[in-house]
């Protein structure tokens, strides 16, 4: 009987047992420890260049001679690039001519005409007076005799009427001479003349613009163009660029906007060559809300401080800013922290169960969260139970690391 009594005890034990271990819930825990938090936001970016020069054909035309080659560092005015000149000097001298031909209008102008206009109206002016004292001359003749009764009245009447006529001539004479030209006709031809002053600095500037010199110091990075290559009037010929100098334009999506400060350190990564990084700063937030392709985004221009001509302007890169960190602060997995819109919490284990524990949140990254109050180090926090069974106060439950 004693043997029977004992065995029925065991198996009893053996159920109570396996009905508490069936009860507890498998849940994935962990501790609570100093770690060094950072919140990142990533997104892509367009490299730019801040000291950057394109030459373009100022004027359709042949390259006749490339000086450089891309990768080559160039000084300041250093020769690029020259294009055909043909039909540049062609335009220049077309336009020095016709200049010449206005100013030269304008002076003939000034002086009442030509040197042949000017030498006809002096010999007819000198005609007309001539024949002005000549008229004055018989008519006091006329008069004389009249006065003796050798002349008739009509005969002095036909004199005066000649001496009028000769007035009459060499004053449309002198009128001509004087007033060939106005003040109107002469703003417009001087009007005409800027106009061939300007025509002819167009033609120097374009002829000028053959040969192309680089304004800055830098490295030539694009030359899409070859010798014997016809352009159209601006077409590009070639770019250069200081490669020390540059900056990104990032492209962060609306709810990250405001995350973002300036000074804030930024990793910058670019896929053609993934073994290398570059970084630099947030230099300006964005200031409004664009729409990019799909994306409502803000802009934000970013500083590349150890750029030194391995990274190219217009390339894609990617953008990874560190909007929060700390070091060695209390820490779980961000899986661990729940929210019910008014406050957080985790579910503390304590002997078995869980106990929802308020805490205060500092840094959150995208796996890690500041525990900025609530929990102590080396506190255990369940993070998620291995079957469907939701977390919840006072469950019981047995930890899996």
């Amino acid at each position: 009987m004693g043997g029977v009594a004992a065995l029925a005890v065991v198996i009893v034990l053996f159920f109570v047992v396996r009905g508490s271990l069936r009860s507890k819930v498998a849940v994935r825990v962990a501790t609570v420890e100093y770690q060094d938090i950072r919140s990142l936001v990533s997104t892509n970016g367009k490299v730019q260049s801040v000291s950057d020069y394109q030459a373009s054909a100022v004027q359709p035309g042949t390259v006749t001679k490339l000086f450089v080659s891309v990768g080559d560092k160039v000084v300041q005015g250093q020769e690029l690039i020259r294009m055909d000149d043909s039909d540049q000097l062609s335009r220049v001298s077309a336009a020095q001519a016709s200049l010449a031909a206005a100013v030269s209008t304008l002076q003939n102008m000034k002086r009442g005409g030509t040197t042949a206009e000017t030498l006809s109206q002096n010999n007819d002016l000198e005609a007309a007076q001539i024949q002005k004292k000549q008229a004055a001359a018989a008519l006091a003749v006329l008069q004389n005799l009249q006065a003796k009764g050798a002349a008739s009245a009509n005969e002095v009447a036909a004199a005066q009427q000649k001496l009028q006529d000769a007035d009459a001539r060499l004053a449309a004479v002198q009128s001509r001479r004087t007033g060939s030209y106005n003040s109107s006709d002469i703003e417009t031809q001087e009007a005409q003349v800027a106009q061939m002053r300007t025509a002819l600095l167009a033609a120097e500037s374009a002829l000028g613009g053959v040969d192309i010199r680089s304004p800055i110091a830098g490295t030539v990075y694009s030359v899409p163009v070859q010798e014997h290559d016809f352009l159209p009037g601006g077409g590009v010929l070639m770019n250069v660029a200081d490669l020390t100098r540059l900056h990104v334009m990032a492209y962060f999506d609306e709810p990250d906007v405001g995350k973002l400060n300036v000074g804030q350190p930024v990793k910058i990564v670019w896929d053609a060559k993934p073994e290398r990084a570059w970084h630099g700063r947030i230099l300006q937030v964005p200031t409004t809300i664009i729409t990019y392709g799909t994306r409502n985004v803000g802009e934000c221009l970013i500083s590349i401080d150890d750029a030194n001509g391995d990274l190219l302007p217009n390339t894609n890169v990617t953008v990874t800013v560190t909007t929060q960190e700390k070091d060695h602060v209390l820490s779980i997995p961000r899986e661990g922290l729940h929210t019910d819109g008014l406050s957080d919490y985790v579910y503390k284990v304590t002997n078995g169960r869980l106990h929802r524990t308020a805490v205060k949140v500092g840094v959150v990254s995208m796996v890690q969260v500041e525990i900025a109050g609530g929990l102590s180090e080396g506190d255990t926090v369940a993070l998620s139970a291995t079957s469907e069974v939701e977390l919840r106060d006072g469950l019981e439950v047995k930890a899996q690391p």
